[in-house]
């Protein structure tokens, strides 16, 4: 794996606070992907707050695993895609326009989850990434992010309660 540095470490600050993937984030899951050839892994243990029923896995944290690796990997194939390294100015931050979650098999607690994608398509400012969340060699989820480029008002530190913000 191709592990000098995650995609999410690459994010500038002012948007670094997500809760799966922020690094500024002392209590989120600061998931990290990373490119494995043409596909982009991501491996997360669930801590055991992260139950549904005893013995499983809660599908919400699945949902964010699969999202924030899905935007994390959208904004390193739009990176390829231009040919430049990650972190390089403008910057690329993408969020989600769609996230749909096929749940397939009960995830079990206690093992390691690794979330694989496949970039589908890179066009205009959308990427469309498809994924597979496995425990082992259990396919337990798979995932379809839309992910499009962050307009620019996150970078400026603007909220939706700016009367001036988002127009």
């Amino acid at each position: 794996m191709e592990h000098d540095k995650a995609f999410q470490d690459h994010y500038p600050p002012e948007v670094a606070h997500c809760f799966g993937c922020g690094y500024l984030n002392p209590l989120g899951h600061q998931i990290k992907s990373y490119w494995h050839g043409d596909v982009s892994i991501c491996r997360f243990t669930p801590r055991p707050e992260h139950i549904a029923i005893p013995g499983y896995v809660y599908g919400g944290l699945i949902a964010s695993i699969l999202d924030c690796h899905g935007t994390g990997t959208a904004a390193a194939a739009m990176y390829r895609e231009q040919g430049r390294p990650m972190g390089s100015q403008p910057p690329l931050r993408f969020v989600t326009a769609s996230l749909h979650v096929d749940f397939l098999k009960p995830t079990p607690m206690g093992a390691e989850l690794e979330a694989r994608a496949v970039v589908e398509e890179v066009k205009g400012r959308k990427v469309i990434v498809n994924e597979e969340l496995y425990a082992g060699d259990l396919l337990c989820a798979r995932g379809r992010v839309v992910a499009v480029v962050a307009p620019d008002h996150l970078y400026n530190g603007c909220n939706s309660s700016s009367p001036n913000c988002c127009a």
